[in-house]
């Protein structure tokens, strides 16, 4: 079982409204409800407000019974995210509900973390696009230390001094920076080789897309293994990764080539008696070479392309990238 909690939250009662939340957190749904194959990943429950309708906010009780709902379970993962005012101060940060007006008055975050703390979910993952998120998993009273229990990771788009800011697509909808790039790396963008989406690529996907003027986005956790997330569709057939290993019998084999690899020429080419014929066997494999290639797990050896590798007789080899996989599936590990 996997549980989401999305919150956003726009409307404000005593403080400046925001306008991006709710749109971020319909995008986080809309991203996390479903792997990329369409199958179900989450069970995804959305608490928004808008300023609309006969429940405009989120006040902060109704935001800490439904985090209690959410960690209540003996989920696989037990997944938080928060869009909205962030505060903090030398106690500790807080996630503003709809009825905050000073910032103190709203859940605390440590509150927060004893909540998943005391949780049977095996993972609990705690995703924060607010002012201040960093302080998340912080002891004040033990020097700002971090207290972050085992299968607990956090992400939070900025440290403890700072704001997490507001970007606008073309059509002028406002969102966070931080979700839009969590959107993007749910889409795949921080995918392996197997299509899976770790809290970790999220978080290296993210780090390295914000400057270093820019808010820093702040990544806490102890766990055994990341798990994944969302399923992208993987950008190589899984057979033909697992079959690398038959491909290159050794990680540091250079495989070589010849013109019978290659199955075009040219139509000189073609009529040259002297260069081997296109062989169904070597085509074969060569389709999963330039697989390789594609996904920077193969180069050519002093050649510009693979064409020009099999073509000239050169061969081809494993990049650093390629002799980690190499190593996986010779282990048995995917």
């Amino acid at each position: 079982m996997r549980k989401a909690l999305i919150v956003g939250i726009d409307h404000y009662e005593h403080v400046d409204p925001l306008f991006g939340c709710v749109n971020d957190a319909h995008a986080v749904k809309a991203i996390l409800d479903r792997h990329a194959n369409g199958t179900l990943n989450f069970g995804s429950r959305l608490l928004v407000g808008t300023g609309a309708g006969p429940q405009p906010g989120v006040s902060r009780s109704d935001l800490k019974q439904a985090i209690r709902e959410l960690f209540e379970d003996d989920s696989e993962i037990a997944l938080l995210y928060f869009a909205g005012h962030g505060y903090v101060e030398d106690t500790g940060g807080f996630l503003c509900g709809s009825d905050s007006s000073d910032g103190d008055d709203g859940l605390p975050l440590k509150d927060v973390m004893v909540i998943a703390d005391q949780s049977p979910a095996t993972n609990k993952v705690i995703i924060l696009d607010s002012c201040h998120s960093g302080s998340a998993g912080s002891n004040p009273t033990v020097g700002q230390g971090d207290v972050i229990s085992d299968g607990m990771t956090i992400l939070a788009a900025s440290t403890t001094s700072q704001s997490a800011m507001e970007v606008r697509d073309p059509s002028g909808t406002r969102g966070g920076v931080f979700t839009n790039l969590l959107v993007d790396a749910l889409n795949g963008a921080a995918a392996n080789l197997l299509g899976d989406i770790t809290p970790g690529s999220v978080y290296a996907h993210i780090d390295q897309s914000l400057g270093a003027w820019m808010q820093r986005p702040v990544f806490k956790t102890n766990v055994k293994s990341f798990v994944s997330l969302r399923r992208a569709e993987p950008p190589i057939d899984g057979n033909d990764l697992r079959a690398i290993t038959t491909v290159f019998p050794a990680p540091d084999h250079q495989l070589q080539l010849d013109p019978s690899f290659e199955p075009e020429r040219s139509p000189e080419q073609a009529a040259d008696a002297s260069i081997p014929l296109p062989d169904p066997a070597n085509n074969a494999t060569f389709r999963i070479l330039q697989d390789y290639v594609r996904v920077n797990l193969v180069r050519p050896v002093d050649a510009p392309h693979m064409w020009h590798a099999a073509m000239e007789s050169k061969a081809c080899e494993l990049t650093a990238l390629g002799q980690h996989y190499w190593n996986l599936v010779a282990q048995d590990l995917l």
